[in-house]
């Protein structure tokens, strides 16, 4: 799995949510309920995970969407 995007902004995931299910991409949600948790201080931010094989097409459809500026740097 690649994380391709952390945030704590819960409108920023679900359109990133809604991006990707429309590209037919899965995506993994780590720590989505951390905020419940921390009190929403924004100390742990969610991480958006996909599979290795969709990461590509993953950060194109976000690129397209223009959220190049919330991806994380590609991991080797």
């Amino acid at each position: 799995m690649q994380e391709i995007i952390r945030s704590n902004d819960p409108v920023l995931l679900s359109f990133v949510r809604a991006t990707l299910e429309a590209e037919g991409v899965e995506i993994l949600v780590l720590d989505g309920n951390m905020s419940v948790l921390e009190g929403s201080l924004g100390i742990l931010a969610s991480r958006v995970l996909v599979h290795e094989e969709d990461a590509p097409r993953a950060r194109r459809a976000l690129e397209d969407s223009g959220l190049s500026h919330e991806l994380r740097p590609e991991t080797p």
